[in-house]
């Protein structure tokens, strides 16, 4: 049993898929295990979010997090690697479909900013996220892609913090 509940645990690890679908489009694909409403909720929550955005490899702490998840909220996020140092990036809400999708500005770069889109879709209790980045420009896409090269990482995290809130919720 514990076999079969490792290899399925390396297979969810391969999920992640990244592509560029245009010029200014990235898309990110993975499936993870837990309901939409509580993928959700790690997505929209401050106190669960900080547990599993940061890939642990970067040696990075997500020291603030700020959430107004509502149409017109915003968000304002600050890493950094030590007191030293710090990085933010922030923008605002433009669609919150609780369960379903949530539509973001990254305002943090100005005019090559990407509007970022998460979709949400439940079956069998597990999520299937897309998340579709949108950049004004190839340029734009091209500095700050990087960014989807670590999102492996960071949804296996994600599917651990699941793994706790789904005991913990039941």
């Amino acid at each position: 049993m514990d076999a079969a509940r490792g290899s399925e645990s390396a297979a969810m690890k391969s999920r992640t898929t990244v592509e560029r679908t245009s010029d200014r489009e990235l898309v990110v694909t993975r499936t993870v295990n837990g309901p939409a409403r509580l993928v959700f909720e790690a997505w929209t929550r401050p106190e669960l979010f900080k547990q599993w955005w940061v890939p642990k490899s970067l040696g990075m702490v997500l020291r603030s997090c700020e959430m107004d998840v509502r149409v017109g909220g915003g968000y304002r996020l600050v890493f950094g690697h030590d007191a030293s140092s710090a990085a933010e990036f922030f923008g605002r809400y433009l669609e919150v479909v609780p369960n379903s999708r949530l539509v973001w500005t990254n305002d943090e770069a100005g005019a090559n900013g990407s509007v970022t889109t998460v979709t949400f879709e439940e079956k069998d209790g597990k999520t299937r996220l897309v998340v579709h980045e949108r950049y004004p420009s190839k340029d734009a896409l091209d500095a700050g892609a990087g960014a989807a090269d670590a999102m492996g990482e960071t949804f296996d995290q994600l599917d651990e913090l699941l793994t706790k809130i789904s005991v913990s919720s039941k």
